[in-house]
C-alpha cells in the first residue's frame, strides 16, 4: 500500500478512537472488518499506532500543537509505530523538518501532567497510594504489555512447548512466576501454529493463570467461575481439575460465554458447564448454594490494572463510575459467597483490582465454619423483618457468621407474642451439607419418625432439605402426625 494512503487511514482510525464512546480494541476490530484488503504488516502498524496515541496521549497532543494539518494526522505521524522510511515517503518537506525538530526535544523538561499522560484524578489518587514508585508505575503503564501462553497440562507439557515454539521460529521463554506459562517475544500470528489448534497452549496474562491457581481446585471438587466471561481462567480451572468434577462458567453475558466454545473444544474438556444468569441472584445460583467446594469471583471492575493492555479505559473511566462499580462488586462478592459450602472456598481476584481506591469494598462473610457451641449474642438468631435483609439462615448466624444451633430449639405457637414480633430461638436444625433455605411463612412438619426423631421436608424456591426438631418428640402435639406452622 502507497504510503500516503496508509497514513490516510491511520488518521481515520485515531478519529474514530479517540472520541472514546467505544472500548478501542472494538474500534479496531471493526474498522479491520471494514478495510479487509489490508495485510497483517498494515494492521499492525494501524493497531500499534492507535495504542501508542492512547498510551501518550497528552504527550503527543501537546507536542502536535506546532505542526499544520489535521491534528489526528499529526498524532499518527508522531506515534507511528511501522518503518521510519516508510512513513517519511508519505510526508511533505515541511512535515519532515518538523517531525526532526519534535524529536530532538528532551520530554524530561516538559510539565509533568504531560509527562505522566494520566487523568489529573487518576494521577492524583496513584500518587497518594503509591508514593515513590509513582513514577516507575507511570514508566510501565506506558509499555505494551507482554504476549503470555498457558500451556493446557491435560494435552502437553511446557517443555515440549517451549521446544515446539522454537522448532517455529518462536522465541519464547518460561514466565518467572507461574510454572504454566510462556512469554512470547514480540506478537506473532499463533492462530494457525499446531500447537494453538490442537489446544496445548492459550493465550493468557501469567497474572490469570496465577489466579485460577491461587484457587486450588482439585480433582472430583464442584467449582464455580461466577464472573467467566470468555472463560480463560475457567478452562486453567478445568485443567487444574484434571477434567473431574463440575465446573460451573456463570456470566451474565451470552456474548461472552460464546466465545468459550471455541477455546472448550480445544481444550479437550468434558466437565465444563457454560450458563448464562440474569443477574447475581439467579434462581441457578440458589440452586447451588452451600454446594460449591470452591468460588473464583473475578467481578467487573475498572479496568485500570490493564492499562498496558487497554490503556483507552484511563480516558474513558471516571471516579463516579468506579464509584458505582463497587456497589455492583459487593453484591456480586456477597451472592458468590454463599454458594460456597462449609469448609470450602472462594477468591476474588486482588491483581485485577486498581490501585486507586475509592473506598474499601465490603467483604461477604466467609464460608460458615461449623462449631459445637451455640452463638453467644440472642439478637443475632432474630428473622429479618424484611425480604431485602439476609434471610434467617439454619446453618449460619445472620450477623456473626456462627453456625452452632442453640441446644435447644423450642416450637413457637401459632400467634404467640414471639413470632408476631418476628424473632424467636432458631425451630430446627440442618442435619447435611444442603442449601441454606430461609425460612418460610408455612412449613409442613412431623411427617414421619426416624431414629428417635422427627424428620421434616421443608420446601423453599422448589427444593428440600430434611430439617429435624428433636424438642417435637415430647410434644403432645408430636403424635397427630401432620402439624402445620403459620
Amino acid at each position: 500500500m502507497h504510503p500516503n494512503a496508509l497514513l490516510d487511514l491511520a488518521t481515520d482510525l485515531l478519529r474514530q478512537v479517540l472520541k472514546l464512546d467505544q472500548p478501542a480494541d472494538a474500534v479496531v476490530s471493526a474498522f479491520f472488518r471494514k478495510h479487509r484488503t489490508l495485510g497483517p504488516r498494515e494492521r499492525h502498524s494501524l493497531a500499534e499506532t492507535a495504542y501508542a496515541v492512547l498510551r501518550r496521549r497528552l504527550l503527543w497532543a501537546h507536542l502536535a500543537q506546532s505542526g499544520s494539518g489535521a491534528l489526528e494526522r499529526r498524532l499518527a505521524i508522531l506515534a507511528w509505530q511501522g518503518s521510519d522510511t516508510f512513513i517519511r515517503g508519505a510526508l511533505g518537506p515541511n512535515e519532515v523538518a518538523w517531525l526532526t525538530q519534535v524529536r530532538e526535544l528532551d520530554t524530561a523538561t516538559l510539565p509533568e501532567k504531560v509527562r505522566i499522560n494520566l487523568p489529573d484524578w487518576l494521577a492524583n489518587a496513584l500518587k497518594t497510594e503509591l508514593g515513590e514508585e509513582f513514577p516507575a508505575f507511570v514508566a510501565a503503564m506506558e509499555a505494551s504489555a507482554p504476549l503470555d501462553l498457558r500451556v493446557n497440562t491435560l494435552k502437553a507439557k511446557r517443555e515440549t512447548v517451549l521446544a515446539a515454539l522454537k522448532e517455529a521460529g518462536i522465541e519464547a521463554e518460561p514466565t518467572p512466576y507461574s510454572p504454566l506459562g510462556l512469554r512470547v517475544q514480540g506478537k506473532p500470528a499463533l492462530q494457525k501454529l499446531p500447537l494453538f489448534v490442537q489446544g496445548e497452549v492459550e493465550v493468557q496474562d501469567e497474572g490469570s493463570q496465577l489466579l485460577a491457581l491461587m484457587l486450588g481446585a482439585k480433582r472430583g471438587e464442584m467449582v464455580v467461575d461466577f464472573c467467566a466471561g470468555a472463560g480463560g481462567k475457567t478452562l486453567a480451572l478445568g485443567a487444574a481439575m484434571r477434567n473431574t468434577g463440575r465446573l460451573y462458567a456463570f456470566d451474565v453475558s451470552g456474548h461472552r460465554l460464546e466465545g468459550l466454545k471455541p477455546r472448550l473444544a480445544r481444550s479437550g474438556l468434558s466437565n465444563v458447564y457454560p450458563a448464562q444468569i440474569a443477574h447475581e441472584r439467579d434462581e441457578r445460583i440458589k440452586r447451588l448454594a452451600g454446594k460449591i467446594d470452591r468460588v473464583l469471583v473475578d467481578a467487573p471492575c475498572s479496568g485500570l490494572g490493564t492499562l498496558r493492555r487497554n490503556p483507552d479505559l484511563k480516558w474513558r473511566q471516571s471516579p463516579k463510575a468506579i464509584e458505582e462499580l463497587t456497589v455492583k462488586q459487593a453484591a456480586i462478592l456477597d451472592s458468590a459467597a454463599r454458594l460456597v459450602k462449609p469448609g470450602g472456598g472462594w477468591s476474588m481476584p486482588p491483581a485485577a483490582c486498581s490501585r486507586a481506591r475509592t473506598r474499601t469494598l465490603p467483604r461477604p462473610s466467609p464460608p460458615p465454619i461449623r462449631t459445637s457451641s451455640p452463638c453467644p449474642r440472642p439478637s443475632c438468631w432474630r428473622r429479618p423483618r424484611s425480604s431485602s435483609q439476609r434471610p434467617w439462615c439454619a446453618k449460619a448466624c445472620c450477623v456473626c457468621g456462627r453456625t452452632a444451633m442453640p441446644p435447644t430449639a423450642s416450637l413457637p405457637r401459632p400467634g404467640s407474642a414471639r413470632l408476631e414480633a418476628g424473632w424467636g430461638t432458631p425451630i430446627f436444625r440442618i442435619e447435611r451439607d444442603s442449601d441454606c433455605f430461609g425460612l418460610q411463612s408455612t412449613f409442613s412438619c412431623l411427617q414421619r419418625e426416624r431414629n428417635g426423631r422427627f424428620s421434616t421436608p421443608v420446601r423453599s424456591g422448589g427444593r428440600q432439605a430434611v430439617l429435624y426438631n428433636r424438642e417435637l418428640a415430647s410434644t403432645p402435639r408430636a403424635n397427630q402426625g401432620r402439624q402445620w406452622i403459620n
